[in-house]
Formats: structure tokens, C-alpha cells, sequence
């Protein structure tokens, strides 16, 4: 599938998400008692309470990585595009915002445009079957977005989403029994790892706390630049040079 891909017709994208407070005290009363049952399954013991003072530290260590109890704070996109010398260059850009809403409906509107045929684009990212595509289309949902209609993917087979293209499906070869990370991936091929400054344990206290939304951004698109070139060595191809990664406002 990768040999005959036309890499200039994918959108690479990552995102970032955070729990939906800054704190489990700041929950509601519903939502705390939802969120200790929630913990149950996170610790895989379903015969036991879980105490308040625990639901608390798991709430701001994983809170986010759930579309029911996060959000979103960073969209970051790439696109790779070619010369008239047949060069490629890549050029990044974030959607970041406290409000999500926003973020997500400036999102929707670049697909809208120009991603919008699954016969033609496609969406790329790291483990993004299971986690970034499902997580934007379920906030959406909650901040009552219309869906752009090649998102609209409820209900919808594997072989009716081939557009997504998940780097770390692509590495598994079939194999259905383990998680790569992109960080060991790109040790592997030699890649700049992406985890310089932040890693994604971090974001929440990094939004939360040093309100440092700018700084996720720059980690985000770190992330898109990894998929990128990991793409390109899936490819065969060389990885692109500083001079050919362009950051977009």
C-alpha cells in the first residue's frame, strides 16, 4: 500500500489531550463517583471501592487519555508537499486552545476543505485507529460539532476507513499482541526522538499547572514530524532535512 502512496495527499496529525479539570476536586459529585468506577477497570479490579484519595492521584495521571473525562488542548497537522524539482518539504502547523471547541471546529473546517475525499486523502498518525481519530470524533460529539462527513465513521468496518493510516499498525505485520511506542521506532531508524523536552505523561501538568499550552504545541508537532519521517523510512525514502521543515502560524 505505502509503494504506491502519494504522500503529498496525507494529512499527518497528532493530538494532545489533558483531563477535563485541573484536578479531581474540581469534579462534580456525578462525575466523581463516575470516575472512581472508571478507575476500577484502569486498575483492573472490579471487587473493590476505590478510595477517594486514590481516584484522585489517577485522575490526574490518566483522566486524560479517556474521551469521557479529557479533552483536547492541541491539534497538530503536517503536510508534505513536493517542488517543482520533486523535492519534499514538510510544513506544520497547531490547532491549540483552551477552548476546545474551537480548536476542533478550526480542525474540522481544514478537513472540510481539503481532506475531504477518502478515495483520495488520508489521515496519518501514530496508533491513530485506536486513540486520536476515535477521541476527536467523540469530543466533537460532545461540544455538538457536525462531524466533516469523511469522519463520520461510527459503525464503519476496517476495510471502510483504509484511509487512516496507523504507523503502528503498519509495524505490526499482523501481529496483534504488543504496543510499539513511536519513540522506540524512531530510536530504530534513526530518527531525532520526539521526547526531547516533554513526553506525553507530562502534558497535564503541563497545561494545568505552568499553563504552557505553546510548549505542548511545539512537542505535538514534534510528534507529526516523527510520523512523518517514519513514513518516509517506511517508504524508502530519505528523511527530510532541517531546511526542509517549514512551521506554520
Amino acid at each position: 500500500m505505502l509503494e504506491k502512496l502519494d504522500i503529498t495527499n496525507v494529512l499527518f496529525l497528532d493530538i494532545e489531550t489533558v483531563s477535563g479539570q485541573g484536578s479531581y476536586e474540581d469534579l462534580d459529585d456525578r462525575f466523581k463517583a463516575l470516575w472512581r468506577i472508571k478507575c476500577k477497570s484502569v486498575l483492573r479490579n472490579y471487587d473493590e471501592e476505590v478510595e477517594e484519595e486514590q481516584g484522585a492521584l489517577l485522575y490526574t495521571e490518566r483522566a486524560g487519555i479517556f474521551a469521557e473525562f479529557g479533552k483536547i488542548v492541541c491539534i497538530s497537522v503536517g503536510i508534505v508537499v513536493r517542488d517543482a524539482a520533486q523535492g519534499l518539504s514538510v510544513r506544520l502547523k497547531s490547532f491549540a486552545d483552551d477552548d476546545e471547541a474551537v480548536l476542533l471546529t478550526d480542525f474540522a473546517r481544514l478537513v472540510e476543505q481539503f481532506y475531504n475525499n477518502p478515495m483520495k486523502h488520508h489521515f496519518c498518525g501514530h496508533n491513530i485507529r485506536e486513540f486520536d481519530m476515535p477521541y476527536i470524533c467523540r469530543r466533537m460529539v460532545v461540544n455538538q460539532l457536525v462531524l466533516p462527513k469523511i469522519l463520520d465513521i461510527s459503525g464503519k468496518k476496517p476495510w471502510e476507513t483504509k484511509y487512516f493510516l496507523d504507523t503502528m499498525e503498519l509495524w505490526k505485520f499482523g501481529d496483534y499482541k504488543s504496543y510499539t511506542s513511536l519513540n522506540l521506532l524512531t530510536a530504530l531508524f534513526g530518527i531525532p526522538s520526539p521526547k526531547d523536552d516533554i513526553d506525553g505523561s507530562q502534558v497535564g501538568k503541563t497545561y494545568w499547572e505552568e499553563k504552557a499550552l505553546p510548549r505542548i504545541a511545539a512537542y505535538c508537532e514534534k510528534d507529526v514530524l516523527a510520523v512523518v519521517q517514519l513514513v518516509l523510512k517506511y517508504k524508502r525514502l530519505p528523511l527530510l532535512e532541517e531546511a526542509q521543515i517549514a512551521h506554520v502560524e
